[in-house]
Order: C-alpha cells, then sequence, then structure tokens
C-alpha cells in the first residue's frame, strides 16, 4: 500500500505584507460599515451644525477664524476619539479577530496599523473641520463682519492641531486597554466629562490637591493648550508630559501587552 507524500510548501521567501496595506486595510475597515461611516459623517455634520449656529448667534467682533477654529475642534474633541476606539476595538466586538491575525500573525504590527489608521482618518477629519471653519468665517464676513483671517500659530497647533490629537491618543489607549467598543465609549465620555467636574471640585475644597492636580488628572494638565495664549510654560509642559504619562503611555503599554497575549474565539 502506498502513501501521497505532500510536499512541504516554503514560505520562508514570502515577504511580508506592506505595512501601507495594512493601514489601508484598518481605514477601510472603519469607514466601509454602516456605523463607522455615518459616525465619521456625522462628526463632519456636526461641526456644520454648531459653527452654524455660532456665526448666527456670536457678534461681529467674534467670527474671526480664530474663533472659528476652537469652536471646531471643541466639537471634535469630543466624538473625534469615539471614532477611533470603534476603529481599534473592531477585532473584539465584531469577532474579526480571528481573520485579521490569521492573515498577519504578527500583532504589533497589526497595532501600528490601526494606529497609524486613526492618525489618517483624524488628520482628514481635522483638515474637513478646519475647512468648514474657514467656510463658515466666509459667509460670516457676507453677512455684514469683518473677521480677521490670521490665526495665532500657537492657537492652531496647540489648541487646534495638538489637542485633538491628544484626543486620538487618549481613544485609542482608552480602546487598546479595554478592547471593548460600549465599555471604551463610557470609560472615555467619564474621562472627558465627569473627571474634570471632580477634579475642579477635589482642587475647590483642598488646596494640596489643586498643586497636584495637573501632575495626575491629564484634562487639567492640558488647559494651557486651549486658554490664555496658548503657550504652556516650562512647568505646564511637565506637567503635561507627566500626566500625560499616567493617562496615555501606561494604558497603551498594558493594552498592547494584552492584545500580544489574548486567544480570540
Amino acid at each position: 500500500m502506498s502513501t501521497t507524500t505532500v510536499p512541504t510548501l516554503d514560505i520562508s521567501g514570502t515577504p511580508p505584507t506592506p505595512l501601507s496595506r495594512l493601514v489601508g486595510v484598518e481605514i477601510r475597515k472603519a469607514i466601509d460599515t454602516r456605523a463607522g461611516f455615518w459616525f465619521a459623517t456625522s462628526i463632519v455634520g456636526l461641526v456644520s451644525v454648531v459653527l452654524l449656529i455660532y456665526t448666527l448667534v456670536a457678534p461681529d467682533g467674534s467670527k474671526d477664524l480664530g474663533d472659528m477654529l476652537p469652536v471646531a475642534g471643541g466639537v471634535l474633541g469630543y466624538f473625534l476619539p469615539i471614532l477611533i476606539i470603534m476603529l481599534v476595538t473592531s477585532e473584539q466586538s465584531q469577532r474579526n479577530g480571528l481573520v485579521t491575525f490569521t492573515l498577519e500573525p504578527k500583532r504589533s504590527r497589526v497595532v501600528a496599523a490601526k494606529f497609524l489608521a486613526g492618525i489618517s482618518l483624524g488628520g482628514v477629519v481635522m483638515v474637513l473641520a478646519a475647512l468648514l471653519a474657514v467656510v463658515f468665517t466666509a459667509i460670516g464676513a457676507a453677512t455684514g463682519s469683518s473677521p480677521e483671517w490670521s490665526v495665532d500659530g500657537n492657537l492652531l497647533f496647540n489648541g487646534f492641531v495638538l489637542a485633538n490629537l491628544i484626543g486620538i491618543f487618549v481613544g485609542f489607549a482608552i480602546a487598546m486597554l479595554l478592547m471593548n467598543t460600549p465599555a471604551g465609549i463610557v470609560v472615555y465620555f467619564a474621562y472627558s466629562l465627569i473627571l474634570p467636574i471632580a477634579a475642579g471640585i477635589l482642587s475647590a475644597l483642598s488646596s494640596g490637591f489643586e498643586k497636584i492636580a495637573p501632575w495626575i488628572e491629564f484634562n487639567t494638565a492640558q488647559a494651557p493648550l486651549f486658554t490664555g495664549d496658548y503657550q504652556p510654560s516650562g512647568e505646564e509642559w511637565a506637567q503635561f508630559a507627566t500626566a500625560g504619562f499616567l493617562w496615555l503611555v501606561v494604558p497603551l503599554v498594558l493594552g498592547t501587552m494584552r492584545l500580544l497575549r489574548i486567544e480570540f474565539k
């Protein structure tokens, strides 16, 4: 009785999937679903609605481009991280992790692809929001105001670009740590809405906590980016780095370690 010998398939010379292709796949996964597409579209639509309302009710002296950008950025700050959470947690919540990590066994490359995809999506949404700010500044000018078109560099970079990048990083870190879409969204809103209120109350009650709050509470540490001259001092940058380490680096490292070890079923 003879047996058939199946030759071994040698894949040692097969090149790995390019990272750019993985990033493209993650972007498509984020916006090809109805939930992802309509949520991204609703963010842009909500920015338009808020800017329209602001244009109608704001006094003529407050319709400069430097006024419109923070309004648009404020909307993004609440909802852009949710888009990132949905992107990162898709493997667990939609049970497609088996497919993803079979096609790309190196999970660290998938994490990198998700991060770059989140930055890319966030960048596109930020550009659209900035363009909408320009459009509504022009609408304000057409309705009789005399807006100032120049924008302070610190406001543009710190108050708009960096602030929203931080939101993307926070959403990514929370999603990596929890790997669950509903839990990630709840924790993010608790972080962005409830935690600052609690920190403010404790700071009002205790001068000691008021001194340490910027070092341990990330929302408080970010405040100099959005207020005053949008230019934090050296100590404020140190507070930002310390709180950022606690709220960004630690969750991201723990979440990455968990993802590298978790068994998808």
